[in-house]
C-alpha cells in the first residue's frame, strides 16, 4: 500500500532534494519508520529519540491533522497523501521598539 509523502523544503537535504517520496505502511508510525530507514538523514528531524513527534512538526493525511485522529497510529491506505509540515517561527514587526 503506497502513500505519497510530501517532504518540506528544510528536510529535503535528507531525501536528495526530493519533495515527494513514497512509503508502504499501515499507519503514520510505520511511514516514518520506513522513511527513516530509507533516508537516514530524516532520523531526528521529525521524531525525537522516544519516537514522539517534535512539538514543531505537524503531520497531515489528505489534509487532516493526525492530532485530530489517532496521532502516530493514524491509519493510511493506498493512494493517501501524507504531509510533514514543520512549524515556522518568527517575530512580529516592531518587536522590541
Amino acid at each position: 500500500m503506497a502513500v505519497t509523502v510530501y517532504i518540506p523544503t528544510p528536510f529535503r537535504r535528507a531525501t536528495g532534494n526530493r519533495d515527494r517520496v513514497e512509503a508502504n505502511a499501515r499507519d503514520i508510525n510505520g511511514v516514518l519508520d520506513e522513511l527513516e530507514r530509507t533516508y537516514g538523514g530524516l532520523k531526528g528531524l521529525v521524531r525525537d529519540e522516544r519516537g514522539e513527534l517534535h512539538r514543531h512538526v505537524n503531520i497531515y493525511v489528505n489534509g487532516d491533522a493526525i492530532d485530530d485522529a489517532t496521532g502516530l497510529a493514524t491509519r493510511v491506505k493506498d493512494g493517501d497523501e501524507v504531509s510533514i509540515i514543520p512549524a515556522l517561527a518568527g517575530g512580529g514587526v516592531g518587536v522590541g521598539r
